[in-house]
């Protein structure tokens, strides 16, 4: 399998092979002239999968929810790819953890397709890897793509929020709703949802949120709440029923083709971004780059006229 070039390993994977599958989300991870070659192969297969994003501190049941939301998928017959995203973790393999292990109720359903992600060399990191991943599992005809963050520090946020639909899932009586409008994720929000609702505590979060909604400048779509119990699988088909209508405002409105090409944009400039910024710390090195440091540091040129002569190798 590690021997067959991407173009093998794409031929087989749409072909039902998930090794393939999985060797080729691994290039993605690892970066590099592979996971470029991914992407080249994929980008035109791609375009007709629906993504859910799914954040929320941790412990408000992430995982659990996603799990219940896979098994009412699968009673309708829909086939669903999961990406669980951990950008701490050094490992693919070591980014399961132990709420994570929920899922693996599904690993054995030859139409549920889960895996922990963790980028290591990816040029960009996860606000690159993560769509690419997502345009890979698109083009082996993956209809549904869930996207699952760990927590909510700015680049779980950016990923979770990149989605077509994106769920915010707290638990009652939660105290951190300035820490949560920091984080942006009341921004993000699509859809609410109030887990493990058999806490106290449920419609006070409920009166919360709805306070903090009226607050918002609100396009034409008020984030539901949802109330769930996923651990019992209560409110799940609630949710899916919620993600539907999302999904049928969004498209009936054109939302969805301004967020999807929104982030095509934004995802052209960040690799942009990126390639320069590579290639500038290339620049950063050498008997030039040497000679031009010491000028600065004896105050013979200034730090912006030094880098200009840098950057005019950009330019070659």
């Amino acid at each position: 399998m590690r021997r067959r070039d991407p173009d093998e390993l794409l031929t087989a994977a749409r072909a039902g092979d998930r090794a393939a599958l999985a060797r080729l989300l691994s290039l993605i991870e690892q970066g590099g002239e592979a996971a470029r070659a991914v992407g080249r192969l994929a980008y035109p297969l791609s375009g007709g999968a629906y993504t859910v994003g799914i954040t929320g501190a941790p412990g408000a049941g992430k995982s659990t929810l996603t799990s219940g939301l896979i098994g009412h998928m699968r009673g309708l017959e829909l086939e669903v790819a999961v990406l669980a995203i951990d950008p701490s973790s050094p490992f693919s393999g070591g980014a399961i953890l132990g709420d994570r292990v929920r899922m693996q109720d599904h690993a054995t359903d030859p139409h549920v397709f889960i895996r922990s992600m963790a980028t290591r060399g990816h040029l960009g990191g996860l606000s690159l890897a993560v769509p690419e991943a997502i345009r890979l599992l698109d083009a082996v005809a993956k209809p549904w793509v869930l996207v699952e963050t760990v927590g909510v520090g700015q680049v779980e946020v950016e990923v979770a929020g990149a989605a077509d639909t994106t769920i915010v899932v707290v638990n009652p009586g939660w105290g951190d709703s300035v820490q949560a409008n920091k984080a942006g994720l009341l921004e993000i929000a699509d859809l609410f949802v109030i887990n493990k609702a058999d806490r106290k505590g449920v419609e006070e979060t409920r009166r919360d949120l709805e306070l903090m909604l009226d607050l918002s400048e609100l396009g034409d779509w008020r984030p539901p709440i949802v109330v769930t119990v996923a651990s019992r699988g209560e409110g799940v088909g609630a949710l899916w029923d919620a993600i539907g209508r999302h999904r049928a405002h969004a498209e009936s409105s054109g939302l969805l083709e301004r967020r999807r090409r929104d982030r095509l944009r934004s995802e052209l400039r960040e690799i942009v971004a990126r390639r320069l910024e590579a290639r500038a710390r290339e620049l950063c090195t050498g008997a030039t780059w040497e000679a031009l440091e010491a000028a600065v540091l004896a105050r013979a040129v200034d730090p912006w006229s030094a880098s200009d002569r840098m950057l005019a190798g950009l330019e070659a």
